[in-house]
């Protein structure tokens, strides 16, 4: 058993929404019914933030568990959803395509039903203990295009968040209108924090190049300098907004001119 988990391989145990057990044995086939209900729940998180408040949620729709029978004709009746309940499918690798034995993750044989990004956002702030006020502000200090970032498809805000796999943290920017509405309504969903900060970086060097350039924005060489060896002040002063573009991947960059008082250095 052990073997076959490793493998990706349905051992038995519990059935859970969004599958059923192949009659002939050995596998999960997707219930395409359940799985459409588990993908709403899944982005009903998203929306909501809250396991408490999806469960009042579900409470309301009359959502309940899996219903299932057992090999021997016992039937096993669906529950209301309760923090625990929720919680156990929300964090089940299974949506992801993947099986869980003793704290490793394997590439299951059964496919998905919930996208790998989603599932994996969703994860990063259930799994991770919830972090104090004062924790948070050198979190949100991290993320270099936090405000300035929005989604050129959707004109809405991309928000800066992160998942962990493996004790890997992992940053990304993700699309405020693909989050409250859904994963499908937005072409550009989310990018990695890192591509798209190091193409800023790459834009504005290429950009202020010319010594004119950083004079007609008032940008002084000690600040220029500070910049070239890797300061990242500049950056939230000097650009006004960015564009990101999914579906070419294109960045859009607008900077403005600087104000005196923001950089005390002077030519």
């Amino acid at each position: 058993m052990s073997a076959a988990r490793r493998k990706g391989k349905w051992v038995g145990g519990t059935p859970v929404l969004g599958y059923d057990v192949d009659p002939r044995g050995g596998r999960l086939v997707v219930n395409e019914k359940e799985a459409q209900i588990v993908r709403e729940i899944f982005e009903m998180y998203r929306r909501l933030c809250s396991v408490d408040s999806v469960v009042r949620e579900l409470g309301r729709l009359g959502w309940k568990t899996k219903s299932w029978k057992s090999k021997r004709g016992l039937r096993h009746k669906g529950r209301l959803f309760t923090a625990i309940s929720l919680n156990r499918l929300l964090t089940n690798q299974i949506y992801a395509g993947k099986v869980e034995y003793r704290g490793a993750i394997y590439d299951g044989e059964h496919p998905a039903i919930v996208d790998a990004e989603l599932f994996a956002e969703i994860n990063a702030d259930l799994r991770e203990p919830k972090r104090t006020k004062p924790d948070s502000a050198p979190m949100l200090q991290k993320a270099l295009l936090a405000g300035l970032l929005f989604c050129k498809s959707c004109d809405q805000r991309m928000i800066a968040t992160y998942s962990i796999h493996q004790g890997i943290r992992y940053r990304y920017y993700v699309c405020k209108g693909a989050r409250q509405n859904g994963w499908r309504s937005c072409i550009t969903k989310s990018v990695r924090a890192t591509l798209i900060e190091d193409s800023v970086v790459a834009q504005l060097r290429t950009r202020l190049s010319e010594k004119q350039a950083r004079l007609t924005l008032q940008i002084w060489d000690p600040a220029w300098e500070a910049f070239l060896e890797g300061d990242r002040e500049l950056v939230r002063a000097l650009v006004e907004t960015i564009r990101y573009d999914g579906s070419t991947g294109s960045v859009s960059v607008k900077l403005r001119r600087l104000e005196t008082s923001e950089f005390e250095a002077q030519p």
